[in-house]
């Protein structure tokens, strides 16, 4: 059964009348409040009230519900994480912080922490854990049940207005009054899939408490493409194969990725174009001129395949061109490609030119996309950029600037590739604030 996501606990709702006339008395002050019910602020509040559960812990979320971010992930499979994770599988703040908060609560641990929730995984493609029931539902519904058993009073459509330091911590002003708090949590996500209630709040609290926010962007988001460029790339529609992508900023390479290309009516979608356009997009974010390009035959250069097309008009003289293209790619975008080029792809490889041929292999190895924007945060999986990593004391997740204060999660300046390794970020961030919170005093 799943639990119910309006769960209070038995001290009074904040709104009430009583719970008002406490908070005017100054009586009324909350050991930890943690702002957002999304993956790492359940993580933050379950890890919490295990460790000490004298301490009363409020968890206020501004949707009616919570985890919708959960729900839908992965397919509304919710990929949980990966079998294998390390710092660099994430781009924003210095790695040597990732690495050290990663380490806190390891894959193994995350593994340990959902079978004790009822939930065991499963490994598929690329080292995604899945639940064994590929259910969203169950991942949340677990997590839910574990708030309830530890304790924790999560407050649902109790949105946060503002945040403000007090003088015994924090005053938080919510949809249903005044809350005062001793130690805060911030995990209120970025921007990205803003109907989950993601509208980029908590990162505004956190600068108006003096917080650096490095500027934001969507990531793992689908790019659109000039419709007027002279790659037929709509006519691709729904055609997925694997390619080698490329991003180039400020005159060099930056990014190298490798992973399977979906194209779609306004561009391209798929895994590694989904890692791809949070690079490309920073870059252009930080005034730079830069550019994507595709590498149709996955570990090829130019010199590789060029050699390998030789070979092949010398050994197969009366095979064509199509022929040969469509032994690595399908059939629509090998002629996709010989459009592009262009060249007469039926003609036999005895018959090609060497300008042919280079002209070829150069589109196959580096054609560059115009690329226009991506399909902005509605359609982003995470947000790139937030709270500058630095400003944090990654053996305990509180701010360095604001004493109390502890920020996880997507916020943070940290975003990791696509195969659940956003969700490890969120766990190991939680289990990490919940052992700096149980060291005050």
């Amino acid at each position: 059964m799943p639990w119910s996501q309006g769960h209070v606990g038995s001290t009074p709702t904040p709104g009430t009348t009583e719970d008002r006339r406490q908070l005017e008395a100054g009586s009324h002050v909350i050991d930890l409040v943690i702002v957002g019910a999304g993956a790492a602020g359940l993580a933050t509040a379950i890890f919490t009230r295990r460790a000490d559960p004298r301490r009363r812990v409020v968890l206020l979320e501004g949707a009616k519900k919570p985890g919708a971010k959960i729900l839908v992930s992965g397919g509304a499979r919710c990929n949980v994480t990966n079998a294998r994770v390390t710092e660099a599988d994430f781009w924003g703040g210095r790695r040597a912080i990732v690495r050290r908060v990663l380490r806190s609560f390891s894959v193994t641990d995350t593994i340990a922490f959902f079978q004790d929730l009822g939930v065991s995984l499963h490994e598929e493609a690329d080292g995604k854990l899945f639940p064994d029931s590929n259910r969203a539902r169950d991942v949340l519904d677990a997590l839910l049940r574990a708030v309830h058993d530890a304790g924790v009073e999560l407050r649902c459509g109790h949105r946060v207005l503002g945040v403000r330091q007090a003088d015994e911590g924090f005053a938080i002003e919510t949809s249903h009054g005044p809350i005062q708090a001793r130690a805060l949590v911030l995990a209120t996500g970025g921007l990205s899939l803003p109907k989950s209630g993601s509208d980029g709040a908590g990162v505004q609290f956190a600068a108006a408490l003096g917080h650096t926010i490095v500027p934001m962007t969507p990531g793992l988001v689908p790019l659109r493409l000039d419709p007027d460029s002279r790659f037929p790339f709509a006519t691709l529609s729904g055609v997925a194969h694997d390619a080698d992508v490329s991003v180039t900023a400020g005159g060099r390479v930056v990014e190298r990725l490798r992973g399977a290309l979906l194209w779609t009516h306004f561009g391209i979608s798929g895994p590694v174009a989904l890692n791809a356009s949070r690079v490309l997009l920073r870059a252009r974010l930080d005034g730079q001129e830069a550019s994507l390009a595709i590498g149709f035959v996955p570990g090829y250069d130019f010199q590789r395949l060029e050699e390998t097309f030789v070979r092949a008009a010398r050994d197969r003289p009366t095979s064509t061109v199509q022929a040969l293209l469509t032994a690595w790619l399908p059939a629509s975008v090998a002629a996709a490609i010989a459009a592009y080029a262009p060249i007469d792809a039926a003609i036999p490889l005895a018959q090609w030119t060497r300008e042919d041929r280079r002209r070829l292999v150069h589109a196959l190895t580096a054609l560059e996309l115009a690329v226009v924007d991506s399909r902005g945060y509605n359609y982003a999986e995470v947000t790139a950029g937030g709270v500058a990593l630095d400003e944090i004391d990654p053996a305990t997740m509180e701010s360095r600037n604001v004493r109390n204060l502890f920020l996880v999660g997507e916020m943070l300046d940290v975003d990791g590739r696509l195969g659940g390794f956003n969700f490890q970020w969120a766990w190991a961030s939680g289990k990490t604030a919940a052992r700096g919170v149980t060291r005050l005093r």
